[in-house]
């Protein structure tokens, strides 16, 4: 596949992901597209085809602004909704794919909201967030985990939270964990305002087949239960962190 061929495909996912109404997603994919077709100008040599790429460049650089601009638009009148249907056995969608997006230097303050982070493969999903928070969040000083104690192995969840917490330190970000009975609600909420609602919470991926496959380490290679991920953004979230 050439340079060219590559552009478009990722530029025609874009399109896709723009009719779903995806815009998010669809903003990352015309980004990666334009920069590859910019690239592919600048060592062209045939003036007609050096014309044509740059029209296309223009179309696709319009149609990029014109979702920022609704973007900003729906997030400053809290309307922004995005939603990502995650089907059974699917793969790609790991947590950097899903929402890495909105992990920024506006991000200085997470909170995690599961009821399921006890075992150890649940509480490896936690650990697996929080390194792709510490790579995406230059500005990151605090991580909120609200969750349920293990009845059967409290004592294994609270040293995987405490030796997590010690890593974290090391990068001078805080681990707050809480305990909660009750809770049952599932979401990510970001201080930049973003809040990424999981229908099973951070445990969406299937365990793999064996210890020697695809998928193992790489979670966008590996198969998923079925989902509905809901995206917001309130002002007010952003407020409350200052």
């Amino acid at each position: 596949m050439n340079i060219e061929s590559a552009a478009v495909n990722i530029l025609k996912r874009g399109v896709e992901l723009d009719t779903k109404k995806r815009y998010t997603e669809a903003l990352v994919c015309y980004q990666e597209g334009l920069q590859i077709l910019v690239d592919k100008i600048k060592g062209e040599i045939d003036d007609s085809n050096k014309a044509y790429l740059r029209k296309k460049v223009e179309e696709y650089m319009n149609r990029a602004e014109t979702i920022k601009k609704l973007v900003l638009q729906q997030k400053e009148a809290g309307q922004f909704h995005e939603q990502v249907h995650i089907e059974n056995n699917s793969t790609g969608h790991s947590y950097k794919t899903l929402f890495g997006r909105f992990l920024d230097e506006e991000v200085q303050y997470v909170s995690v909201e599961d009821p399921y982070i006890r075992s150890f493969h649940q509480c490896q999903n936690f650990l697996r967030l929080c390194e792709l928070l510490v790579r995406s969040c230059p500005n990151l000083q605090q991580i909120v985990l609200i969750t349920s104690k293990d009845g059967k192995s409290e004592g294994d969840q609270r040293e995987w939270f405490t030796n997590l917490s010690n890593d974290l330190a090391n990068y001078k970000i805080q681990l707050i964990v809480k305990f909660s009975e009750t809770l049952h609600d599932r979401q990510i909420t970001l201080s930049s305002g973003w809040i990424i609602k999981i229908g099973r919470g951070l445990d969406y991926f299937k365990a793999p087949e064996n210890k020697f496959c695809l998928g193992v380490y790489d979670m966008d290679l590996r198969n998923c239960h079925e989902t509905t991920v809901d995206i917001v953004h309130s002002k007010n979230i952003k407020q409350s962190y200052g």
